[in-house]
């Protein structure tokens, strides 16, 4: 596996699709979604950050490690923590009847 500058492992997008779960083909759809910003990952729009290569920008793709890191993270699904609903404390009213309830005084 080639290195980028930085010294961050340079991904294949087959490679890249593996260690997230996914086939290449979505991959590249994920990568061209992109690029138009029009990729959302559980809410948050996102932008991947990947190589390609050749003369007219037709070459292979190479995605750093560590972008296939954030975009795991990105996926993780993190539970809420569930609150405790208080009872209420005024328990004699009724939805919806606005005025008091008993005889009317006369």
């Amino acid at each position: 596996m080639p290195a980028s500058a930085t010294g961050n492992i340079l991904l294949t997008a087959k490679d890249a699709a593996q260690l997230l779960g996914i086939q290449a083909n979505s991959l590249y759809d994920w990568l061209s979604r992109s690029d138009a910003g029009e990729f959302v990952v559980r809410g948050q729009s996102v932008t991947i950050d990947y190589f390609q290569g050749g003369p007219q920008g037709q070459g292979r793709i190479r995605i750093e490690a560590r972008e296939v890191e954030r975009l795991q993270e990105l996926m993780r699904v993190k539970p809420l923590s569930v609150r405790k609903r208080r009872v209420s404390a005024l328990q004699h009213r009724y939805p919806g009847i606005t005025v008091e309830l008993g005889r009317p005084n006369d």
